[in-house]
């Protein structure tokens, strides 16, 4: 039997090491973690709280693709309509009842509470 001598078994394990490094990049589970990596992450959900009869924050500004989320906070109810009506419109809020919306395209949404005109914000949407 013979033994292999320091310089050889060195660059043994070397190879060896190099060979699974070489795999772990080319394996199914690397590339899936690569491709992973390269989809644009979801923006980030957003959310605008009902209370004392006013929308918190008044005015939001979030990015394209955002889903903005209305929880009414408050002990009476309340709806979400976006001021030119075409865009968005909740049902009746009561109470710990929320209402979403998925600004696709960048612009400023002026919305109100159909119940109380004079509750009034914004959302912005930046590209």
């Amino acid at each position: 039997m013979s033994t292999l001598s320091t310089s050889a078994h060195r660059r043994l394990v070397a190879a060896a090491a190099l060979s699974l490094v070489a795999f772990a990049f080319d394996s199914p589970i690397a590339m899936a973690a690569e491709a992973a990596a390269a989809i644009p992450a979801a923006a980030a959900p957003a959310e605008i709280s009902i209370d004392n009869f006013t929308f918190g924050p008044n005015v939001l500004t979030v990015k394209a693709g955002t889903t903005v989320r209305w929880v009414n906070r408050d002990d009476i109810p309340h709806t979400i309509l976006d001021k030119q009506r075409k865009v968005f419109r909740s049902k009746v809020l009561d109470t710990d009842d929320s209402f979403s919306f998925t600004f696709a395209a960048p612009g400023t949404y002026e919305y109100f509470c159909g119940l109380h005109p004079h509750m009034t914000g914004q959302v912005v949407v930046t590209p």
